[in-house]
């Protein structure tokens, strides 16, 4: 049997749903999740940890790059939303942030993650280029 991803979004799939499930042979696996985050959310969120960089802004005392601001970014939020962080011991005796992946966010995760972001830069007076 072939892989089938069906979005719900009328009757019709949905009925179409149904009968690829009771067609499905014993054992076969049917999951039923939120829409993955989209790569308009993706080039949305990098913009913003893109015009963090560019800001005056520091944390912990210096400038920090769209990748560091991104770590800071999805660890934030992960607390403000009750999502928790862990921190651990890395391999070399430094400490890391095990944080949720974006590329495994639902869409609504996602929109979240750039609300909160965009909070941020408001609070701290960063300006979002548009461009």
């Amino acid at each position: 049997m072939d892989k089938r991803i069906l979005r719900l979004v009328n009757n019709n799939v949905r009925q179409r749903a149904i009968d690829a499930i009771w067609g499905a042979p014993d054992e076969a696996v049917v999951t039923i999740a939120e829409p993955s985050r989209n790569g308009e959310q993706n080039a949305k969120f990098h913009a913003l940890c893109g015009d963090l960089a560019k800001s005056s802004i520091e944390w912990a005392g210096k400038r920090r790059t769209l990748a560091e601001w991104k770590v800071l970014m999805v660890s934030g939020h992960a607390v403000a939303t009750k999502e928790g962080a862990e921190i651990v011991p890395g391999i070399e005796g430094e400490f890391v942030n095990i944080r949720e992946s974006t590329a495994l966010m639902s869409k609504r995760r996602g929109s979240s993650l750039i609300e909160y972001t965009v909070a941020f830069m408001a609070d701290h007076e960063v300006a979002h280029d548009q461009s």
